[in-house]
């Protein structure tokens, strides 16, 4: 249940909701029905929104192994999936914990920065076209969340070291 939501009621159990607290509660409810859209979306758009980022990996990375790109999409898929959940319930903390704090190593580990920064600007660049301006801006800031997690971090490291 959203937070939002959840507060709300628990303040509100004794007495009947405020006129404030009813918009509050009406425009929560208005903002789920948003979120919820566009999580349907990304639920039954995810094929065509990944094949267009599947074929412009293929032709930036044409002389990488293709299992390394196909790991590094089905890293972003799960990505969109955990982040859409995330929008829906209007919490990133949840979005941090399920995937990020595990997928960030793996990234790391594995030396896909490059080609999982390219996933990013891609996907970001596809769904921009596909989503309104609104629905982006429910949207992107789980995107940003995880482009600061899982390839900035690692960016940033390397400058690190590289200064030293």
């Amino acid at each position: 249940m959203q937070k939002d939501f959840e507060t709300l009621f628990y303040e509100a159990e004794d007495h009947y909701l405020q006129a404030s607290e009813l918009l509050t509660l009406k425009n929560s409810a208005d903002t789920l029905k948003k979120r919820l859209e566009i999580y349907r979306f990304l639920r039954d758009q995810e094929i065509s929104i990944f094949q267009l980022v599947a074929d412009h990996l293929v032709e930036t990375f044409p002389n990488e192994n293709p299992q390394r790109l196909e790991k590094g999409l089905k890293h972003w898929i799960s990505v969109v999936r955990y982040a859409a959940m995330a929008m829906l319930l209007n919490n990133p903390d949840y979005f941090r914990h399920r995937i990020l704090e595990w997928l960030t190593d793996i990234v790391q580990a594995q030396e896909m920065v490059t080609i999982e920064t390219q996933i990013f600007e891609k996907l970001k660049q596809g769904l921009e076209e596909m989503l309104s301006s609104e629905q982006m801006e429910l949207f992107s800031p789980f995107l940003e969340q995880a482009k600061i997690t899982l390839l900035e971090t690692k960016s940033q490291s390397e400058t690190l070291m590289i200064g030293e």
